[in-house]
C-alpha cells in the first residue's frame, strides 16, 4: 500500500457545528474536562482545545488506564500536572479512579471556590467534559454521575447532542459530541488513533495498520511479541516480517503454505485493543516536551 494512502483523514461534518456549540458553552461552565487515551495521550487530544478554552481551570482525565503501561501513565500525570492541570487516570469499566474526579474537579477551580465563598455563595462547579470520538466520554460521565444519562455506541462519532449531568448538588457536568480536528497534519497521529480504534475501520487498510503496529510494539515491547506470537527479530525488522513470523507461529496458513496476514492482522490488532496482548502506551512525555 502506497505511504500517502495510510494519510487517515476522518471529520464527519456535525463536528464542525460541535466545535462553535463548544465555544458558545464555555461561558456557562467553571472548568474544562479533556478525556485522552491513556495509550496516546497526545494524538487523542484535539490540538484545538488549548487555544479553545483559553484560561478556564482544566482536568485532563487519563482514561483505559487498564490498557496503558502503568509507569508510562504516572509520567504522564506529572507532564500535566506541571503545566498546571488536574489530572486524574480512570478505567471506566472497573470505576477504577473514578472517585477522584470530584476532587481534581474542586483542586481545578479553587480559585472560584474561595471567591464564591468569600461572596457567601454556594453555587455548584458547572465542568464541560469534552474529547475525541470513542475515547470512553460518555461511559466516564455516566460512571460519574452514576446513572444513564449519556447515549453512546461503541462506534467513532457516536454520542448524542449536548446535555448537563448533575452529579451532586456540588457538581454538573455538561456532555458535548466528540469532535476530532478536521485534518490530521501529522500522519502519525492518524495511525495512532487508528490503532486503538477511534477512527472508522473503513477509511484504513488493516494489513498495513497491523504492519505499523507490530513494527512499534517491536521497538518498544519486544517481549511481548516473543511471549504472545514467538517473534524473535533483530531491531529494524519490517513489520511485514514480523507479520509473518508471528502467522506461520500461530499456524494461520493458506492453501500453498502462505500466511494469511489478513487473519494475522486482525488478530494482532483485536488483541491489542482488548488488552490481551498486554498494557501499552505508543506515547512518551519526554517525545513531547
Amino acid at each position: 500500500m502506497q505511504q500517502d494512502k495510510m494519510n487517515i483523514q476522518w471529520y464527519p461534518g456535525h463536528m464542525t457545528k460541535t466545535r462553535r456549540q463548544i465555544e458558545a458553552d464555555l461561558k456557562q461552565v467553571d472548568a474544562v474536562c479533556e478525556i485522552v487515551d491513556a495509550r496516546i495521550p497526545v494524538s487523542s487530544r484535539n490540538p484545538d482545545i488549548d487555544s479553545i478554552c483559553g484560561a478556564k481551570p482544566r482536568i485532563i482525565v487519563l482514561n483505559r488506564m487498564d490498557l496503558a503501561d502503568p509507569n508510562a501513565t504516572k509520567k504522564w500525570m506529572a507532564y500535566f500536572k506541571a503545566k498546571g492541570m488536574a489530572v486524574i487516570a480512570t478505567d471506566c469499566k472497573t470505576r477504577k479512579g473514578i472517585a477522584d474526579f470530584t476532587p481534581a474537579a474542586r483542586t481545578a477551580c479553587a480559585e472560584k471556590l474561595a471567591r464564591d465563598a468569600a461572596r457567601g455563595m454556594n453555587r455548584p462547579l458547572r465542568v464541560m467534559v469534552v474529547g475525541i470520538p470513542n475515547v470512553g466520554k460518555s461511559t466516564l460521565i455516566n460512571q460519574i454521575s452514576g446513572r444513564k444519562g449519556a447515549k453512546a455506541e461503541n462506534r467513532p462519532g457516536v454520542t448524542r447532542g449536548k446535555q448537563w449531568v448533575s452529579v451532586d448538588s456540588g457538581l454538573q457536568l455538561l456532555d458535548t459530541p466528540g469532535i476530532l480536528w478536521p485534518k490530521f497534519e501529522d500522519p502519525e497521529v492518524g495511525m495512532m488513533l487508528a490503532y486503538t480504534g477511534a477512527v472508522k475501520e473503513g477509511v484504513i487498510d488493516l494489513e498495513e495498520l497491523a504492519c505499523r503496529l507490530m513494527e512499534l510494539l517491536h521497538k518498544f515491547y519486544p517481549n511481548t511479541l516473543l511471549e504472545r506470537y514467538k517473534v524473535e527479530a533483530p531491531e529494524g525488522t519490517p513489520g511485514w516480517e514480523l507479520m509473518e513470523m508471528a502467522g506461520r507461529k500461530r499456524g494461520y496458513l493458506i492453501s500453498g503454505g502462505e500466511v494469511n496476514t489478513e487473519r494475522m492482522s486482525k488478530v494482532l490488532i483485536d488483541e491489542f485493543r482488548s488488552g490481551k496482548l498486554g498494557k501499552f502506551t505508543l506515547e512518551m512525555p519526554e517525545e513531547n516536551v
